[in-house]
């Protein structure tokens, strides 16, 4: 899958967002540990790019958290680790109580710093800027509109960090975007799942599904214009283990809505981390092919692959990667540059 693919020396990936201590009690009662989020994010693109391609981690952790989480890093010799500090002691840690594989109960227990611009000034020269808040303040408006204004990049956002805020309790709930105008100029890849959408879309039904026959498309569509009419290069939904839908304007400037089906996953582990992953292959797509339908397929490719197992090595070389998505979906076609 090389036909159009950008040159790959020396490119730049900065993925913003926490490396939270997750706490993890699965929907079987098993418990268990780990770090994850943008950490997630970094390894996944980590298989993906080559060994001369830099991913630059931007995150705030705990003092007591940076040195294990450097040394999970230090076995990919792509990623900088430079980024990862600890200064204000203050990182996130979060309970993950799942009741399904796709459906958990959240809490959090400690907050890190917000990403600031600040922060940012070893990374401006990005390619991309990979966003993967969990909680509403972790990566602002100001901050992305800071990227758009001094750097060419292409800034990929989950919605999950804006659609989530905390309660007193630390428990965590979904909140409607209200300003999601404010933000949306600066926004070149919105990445969402259906609730993020329905916390979206103000006035959405809240069983707001996707597809060509769904109850909820209509709106889903009516949300993908409104992004799109505000600057947005690509709305990309997930549908859990249904694949993603993606908006995005073609050459004509009409709006066009491709389903891309799923990866197949033989065996669901653990989906912790799934849309982190799926965020980190839709960077890479985009950036290797300025497609967003390769993008998705990148971006399922990804998310299955994190949902097989539990553990950071369940990401595949990127040429094997190529052959799934190949195995999947067929040869690309050639689309031009979006």
């Amino acid at each position: 899958m090389t036909n159009g693919m950008k040159s790959r020396e020396g490119r730049k990936v900065a993925v913003l967002g926490p490396i939270p201590h997750d706490k993890i009690v699965t929907n079987n009662g098993e418990r268990f540990q780990k770090y994850g989020c943008a950490l997630y994010t970094a390894v996944a693109l980590s298989a993906l790019l080559d060994a001369d391609d830099t991913i630059v981690p931007i995150s705030h952790v705990r003092r007591k958290d940076e040195d294990p989480v450097r040394q999970m890093l230090a076995s990919f010799p792509n990623i900088d680790t430079s980024g990862i500090t600890s200064s204000a002691d203050k990182g996130d840690v979060t309970e993950l109580r799942y009741l399904e594989h796709n459906r958990r109960v959240e809490r959090q227990m400690s907050f890190m710093n917000p990403i600031l611009p600040a922060d940012l000034r070893e990374v401006l020269d990005s390619d991309v800027f990979v966003c993967v808040p969990i909680t509403d303040y972790e990566v602002g408006q100001a901050t992305l509109r800071h990227i758009k204004e001094h750097s060419g990049a292409t800034v990929v956002l989950d919605a999950h960090g804006p659609t989530t805020t905390l309660a007193r309790n630390g428990e965590r709930l979904a909140k409607v975007w209200a300003d999601q105008d404010a933000w949306l100029p600066y926004v070149d890849i919105l990445k969402m799942n259906l609730d993020e959408a329905s916390s979206t879309w103000v006035g959405a039904s809240a069983d707001m599904t996707a597809g060509p026959l769904s109850q909820g498309a209509r709106e889903l569509r009516d949300l993908a214009h409104h992004c799109l009419d505000r600057g947005v290069g690509a709305v990309c939904v997930t549908l859990d283990a249904q694949g993603c839908v993606a908006f995005y304007r073609d050459g004509s400037g009409r709006v066009s809505e491709e389903f891309v089906g799923p990866v197949p996953v033989r065996h669901v582990v653990d989906t912790t981390g799934a849309g982190d992953s799926f965020a980190a292959g839709l960077a890479y797509g985009y950036l290797a092919y300025r497609d967003y339908v390769a993008a998705c397929q990148y971006g399922n490719a990804m998310g299955a692959q994190r949902c097989s197992g539990a553990e950071l090595d369940v990401y595949l070389p990127r040429e094997q990667t190529e052959r799934q998505i190949l195995a999947t979906y067929g040869p690309r076609e050639p689309r031009g540059p979006r």
